[in-house]
């Protein structure tokens, strides 16, 4: 399949050198505004850069927008109605509304449109995942050094919604309800946030991000019936700590008594086995597979819609905090 790149900043380099050697598309061109950018772009990867974004469109069966999250809509909107199928980055688009139109034409054109929410593809998370049943309790840090470059929006929709995606992905309930409080340090829009999802089943998230922080971390911490599972998306690392009735002859077990009367109960700690791979290549092949096979991507537009729509509940709340 023929595909074009919409944005060649940081992630649409990336974008473009991985395109450049899947055999899943043909990478035909990209488009960015910058022009110094799109030139030293064209150089280093000897892919041609097109002088506007409907030419590319024109010239591909599918359209990659890596751009800021303000031009997704607009850009999406006319490779949908081109008949393009569309690879979006996360956030999807500005609002809630963009993203419920597109799903509209989508639909209506049968059309693939999956979202680039890269941590459901991170290997620590599809290792872990296995272990995860019935949460009750998730807790999340999402931390990283301060970058001017990414203060354009708050800190919700360039880090938190990542959790928020991958919190609705394992917990199989709707939302009951959502509190939340931010701050902003060092720019417009809140730097650092604290939000606790309520569930209609019971289970509860607690997240926190920060893009103010002196060290970077990735973390995710899930507490279920009889287990504690640990996914480092950073280091791509998981841990699974299991408790079984009754006394284990193991020599990797913990056996312990839980009462007065004598009640044995034995823990176990496993590391699941993380397979090396990239990301963000996985969330761009299983793009092609879907469209191939006429399936369903593992992150949808209307997956991504919904933590989209969680995200601005969590704003919605802070907002209503702020003097």
């Amino acid at each position: 399949m023929k595909i074009g790149v919409i944005g060649a900043g940081y992630l649409g380099t990336i974008h473009i050198k991985l395109l450049k050697n899947l055999k899943e598309f043909q990478l035909i061109g990209f488009f960015d505004n910058n022009a110094k950018q799109a030139d030293a772009i064209q150089k280093e990867f000897g892919v041609e850069h097109y002088k506007d974004a409907e030419s590319l469109m024109d010239a591909v069966d599918v359209i990659d927008i890596v751009s800021p999250t303000v031009s997704h809509f607009e850009y999406a909107k006319k490779s949908l109605l081109k008949g393009k199928h569309v690879f979006i980055e996360k956030p999807v688009t500005s609002s809630v509304a963009q993203a419920e139109a597109l799903i509209q034409i989508a639909t209506q054109r049968c059309l693939k449109v999956q979202v680039g929410h890269v941590e459901r593809f991170n290997p620590a998370f599809l290792a872990a995942k296995d272990f995860l049943d019935k949460p009750l309790f998730i807790e999340t840090h999402r931390l990283a050094k301060f970058n001017p470059r990414e203060t354009s929006v708050s800190v919700v929709l360039d880090l938190m919604i990542h959790d928020i995606d991958i919190v609705l992905s394992i917990v199989n309930s709707a939302v009951a309800k959502i509190s939340a409080s931010g701050v902003a340090v060092v720019s417009e829009s809140h730097d650092i946030t604290n939000a606790r999802i309520a569930f209609e089943n019971g289970a509860v998230a607690n997240l926190t991000a920060s893009r103010v922080s002196l060290k970077n971390m990735r973390k995710t911490r899930v507490f279920q019936k009889n287990a504690y599972v640990s996914i480092d998306f950073l280091t791509k690392e998981a841990e699974v700590v299991r408790v079984r009735d009754g006394k284990s002859w193991s020599p990797f077990a913990v056996n312990f008594e839980v009462d007065n009367r004598g009640t044995q109960k034995s823990l176990t700690l496993k590391k699941p086995k993380i397979k090396d791979m990239n990301a963000i290549e996985e969330e761009l092949k299983d793009f092609a597979r879907c469209i191939n096979e006429n399936s369903i991507p593992i992150v949808s537009l209307q997956e991504a819609t919904k933590a989209l729509q969680v995200a601005q509940l969590v704003l919605d709340e802070i907002t209503s905090k702020t003097p």
